[in-house]
């Protein structure tokens, strides 16, 4: 028997322990879909329509340096959430992100989510505070990218 998107989604890293109620309304605006490996899911700057739960494979989040090329930020997996530009104006991707194997996720509309949290404050409350730790492990990830590319000079 195939799970429902409420199902898979309480299986979920990211929504754990979250209300039924929330979930099923969260459910409503999510399909299932699926990446061939190589294949980009966002590009930097495009418009941030949606986001992902993942449910099996890995994804790459990079940055393009013009002297390097594209540089991995950071590698998703099973558990993860790629995408929080949906949630905040101008809802632009802030990243690129490629399949780097076979990957399945939950995809959100990005658009009937927004409405469902800005119509349940609790609801909305519940995403900003779970995106918030999306967002800062991301940063953090972007930093030590950083660091390691361009490096720290010591002085002799």
């Amino acid at each position: 028997m195939e799970k429902s998107i409420q199902d898979l989604l309480a299986e979920h890293a990211f929504f754990r322990d979250m209300q039924p109620q929330a979930l099923e309304l969260v459910a409503g605006c999510a399909k299932n879909v699926h990446f061939e490996a190589g294949s980009y899911i966002a590009h930097e700057g495009d418009d941030a329509a949606t986001f992902y739960a993942v449910r099996r494979g890995r994804v790459a989040v990079e940055i393009y340096s013009p002297e390097r090329g594209p540089l991995t930020v950071q590698t998703l997996g099973a558990g993860d959430i790629l995408g929080w530009s949906w949630l905040f104006a101008p809802h632009n991707w802030r990243f690129d992100a490629v399949a780097v194997e076979s990957t399945s996720a939950v995809e959100f509309d990005g658009s009937c989510l927004r409405g469902k949290v800005e119509n349940d404050p609790a609801l909305g409350y519940e995403f900003v505070r779970r995106f918030a730790q999306v967002i800062v492990k991301r940063l953090e990830a972007a930093s030590l990218q950083l660091a390691d590319v361009y490096g720290r000079t010591s002085t002799p």
